[in-house]
Formats: C-alpha cells, sequence, structure tokens
C-alpha cells in the first residue's frame, strides 16, 4: 500500500471521529470542502480560499443525527466545520489580540475554548445572542459567526497548516462562556495594547 494513501486514509478517519464526536455532544457540524494540492476540492462549481460547506443546502442539514454524520466522512478527507448561530457562536480575532484577550482570561481563571489558524487567526467558540460592542466593531478585523456562517475545526487542514485548538473544550467541561465575557475581555486586551503603545509595562502573552 502506498504510504500516502495509507496516511491520508488514517487522516480522514481522524476528522470522521472528531466530526463524529463532536455531534454526539450536541454541536452542529458539517462536512466541508478539503485541500488537493493546492485547490480545495468536494464540491464542483463553488471556488474559495478557505473550507466550504460541501452541501449547498447545509443550512438545512444542521442537526442531522450522529449515525448520519458519520456517513458524509465514509469517502473523502471533507473538513470539519461548525455552523455557528444554532448553539455556539464564534468570536474570530488577529492573532496579537486573541493573545492578550487569552491573557485576561487566564488572569480571572475563566478556560475558554479557542481555535487557531497556521495564519494566526484566533476563534473563541461562546454561547449564541449577542452582536459585537461597538469597539470591537470599529477594530474592522474582529469578526462574529453567528447565524448563517460556520468556521473550521481542528483538525482542518488548511494551506500551510492544520487548524489547531489552543484551549481544548475538555478545559472548560464543554460548557461555553456567555458572549460578554470573552467581548470584555477583548476590550481589555485592545486597551492593554494601547497602554503598552504608549510606553507602559505591561508583559505580552505567549
Amino acid at each position: 500500500m502506498d504510504t500516502s494513501d495509507s496516511w491520508r486514509r488514517a487522516f480522514r478517519v481522524e476528522l470522521r471521529a472528531q466530526a463524529v464526536g463532536l455531534a454526539w455532544r450536541g454541536w452542529p457540524v458539517l462536512p466541508g470542502t478539503y485541500l488537493a494540492g493546492s485547490q480545495w476540492a468536494g464540491r464542483e462549481g463553488v471556488e474559495s480560499i478557505g473550507p466550504v460547506p460541501v452541501h449547498a443546502d447545509w443550512q438545512e442539514r444542521i442537526g442531522t443525527k450522529p449515525e448520519q454524520v458519520a456517513t458524509w466522512w465514509t469517502g473523502r478527507p471533507y473538513s470539519v466545520l461548525l455552523a455557528t448561530g444554532v448553539t455556539l457562536d464564534a468570536i474570530e480575532v488577529p492573532g496579537h489580540l486573541g493573545r492578550g484577550a487569552a491573557r485576561v482570561l487566564r488572569a480571572v481563571g475563566l478556560p475558554v475554548p479557542i481555535i487557531a489558524t497556521p495564519d494566526d487567526r484566533w476563534t473563541f467558540l461562546v454561547r449564541t445572542g449577542q452582536k459585537l460592542a461597538r469597539p470591537l466593531v470599529e477594530q474592522g478585523d474582529v469578526v462574529l459567526h453567528a447565524a448563517g456562517s460556520f468556521v473550521p475545526l481542528p483538525p482542518t487542514p488548511v494551506q500551510h497548516g492544520v487548524v489547531h485548538w489552543r484551549v481544548r473544550p475538555e478545559v472548560c467541561g464543554w460548557q461555553m462562556p456567555e458572549p460578554s465575557l470573552v467581548q470584555d475581555a477583548l476590550m481589555d486586551a485592545i486597551t492593554d495594547a494601547a497602554t503598552y503603545a504608549r510606553g507602559g509595562r505591561l508583559v505580552a502573552a505567549d
């Protein structure tokens, strides 16, 4: 057996296991397009710069039972996507802001599931139901993924690497935080960064 074929098969099994495990947790997971060389494959007639849902009617498939979810990954190494705005929202920020907010959250002992991508974008998973505060909207590079959107979940491969957990959901007992707590931490991080830029002595986060 070709080693590369064996590796791809093993990785597809891992993607499937992650998707099914999250579906049993009640997370609305969906199969997404996957990298084939430098192109995204798995959905005809759709060009994108990242993974998108394989099924055009993906919003109608939200809430599919785990047994059916398992069948989606039987043939191809589809990405694992989370449909947002159902049980979870996702707040996506640049890495420097994510690191600052993570530092704030650690200081108050509040673990929050955090996803990171190879291009240094951090995503905080939160409960649904709150719009972005104006200071975050004004940043211009903070994105709220709510109803009608989706985000890639680990271990989805993307350009230059793999989506990975910075903080796994197990760390917070699978309990998602209120969005206001994460937004407050992000705004604190913005304030801290401004203070540091003015000559303060704040220590940068890891």
